[in-house]
């Protein structure tokens, strides 16, 4: 009963942190350094990537008419516009997919500890502040999902990458932040983001089962689907809040939370760890 308790945790978490620019696969990782699951290692690496398709879910409801790209009221039952934006998507996925693929199990080795994602927390914070003051005032070119071209796409492909070799930088942070410098409103940037991440989570999701395998004993079950189910049902309010908070206000202030958490990690674990 315990560990269902912390998977309840972990997927409250998880579906606050993973639409929010503030790092949900670092905030997974420091949640276990307090409230450590009584599960195997090989578990856990598969649970923290895994517990993300329940926010991934939350995506697809949310945003069904927008990502659906076939309609009865069609030519050819095909709505154009959904299949282009699909193609951009693929586009945006290539850079994080072909280092994931070749150097994933390196870079969690090397990477996947608490003085990276404390110092990739404060750096985008900081970025997130400047390019929020630099940018705040001017005109974005692309005011829809149709306005981003294919080089936009890429681009912000590129940004994601960075956040896929360091924890803490945020998946949605990192490609809200150079959607917004590349000229794509803040709203749309964070479209964009929520469906970029449909592909990016079940493809991650689908490498992690693969690795740990599909054999589960009935509690390694149950402390996936709390997990899950919650990280869904949190997902569902916090995408909601977030649109709506995003037609008046900016990011900086999870550039400060950012900023605050990155040195009270730094400060913990060098002193009391």
């Amino acid at each position: 009963m315990l560990e269902l308790l912390k998977a309840l945790f972990f997927g409250i978490v998880e579906g606050i942190t993973e639409w929010l620019p503030i790092s949900s696969t670092g905030h997974l990782i420091l949640l276990n350094e307090f409230i450590r699951l009584d599960v195997s290692e090989a578990f856990f690496s598969m649970f923290e990537v895994v517990i993300q398709l329940g926010a991934i879910f939350a995506v697809v409801l949310i945003f069904w008419k927008e990502i659906w790209p076939f309609s009865a009221k069609e030519r050819y039952f095909i709505r154009q516009d959904a299949f282009v934006m699909w193609f951009k998507i693929v586009v945006a996925c290539i850079p994080a997919a072909v280092v994931e693929l070749s150097a994933g199990d390196v870079i969690e080795d090397l990477f996947y500890n608490y003085f990276v994602i404390a110092l990739a927390l404060i750096l985008f914070g900081i970025a997130f502040i400047i390019i929020e003051n630099k940018n705040g005032r001017k005109q974005p070119k692309m005011a829809s999902i149709a306005d981003i071209t294919w080089g936009t796409a890429f681009w912000i492909g590129m940004f994601q990458l960075i956040a896929a070799v360091f924890p803490g930088t945020s998946r949605s942070g990192a490609t809200i932040l150079g959607g917004i410098l590349l000229g794509v409103s803040r709203g749309v940037a964070a479209e964009f983001t929520f469906f970029l991440a449909i592909p990016v989570m079940f493809g991650a999701s689908l490498m992690k089962l693969l690795k740990f395998g599909f054999v589960f004993s009935a509690s390694e079950l149950a402390i996936l689907a709390v997990g899950m189910v919650t990280a869904f049902l949190v997902s569902v309010v916090v995408i909601r809040f977030l649109m709506g908070y995003i037609k008046k206000h900016d990011f900086k202030v999870f550039g400060w939370y950012r900023i605050v958490l990155g040195t009270l990690v730094l400060v913990y674990f060098t002193f009391m760890g």
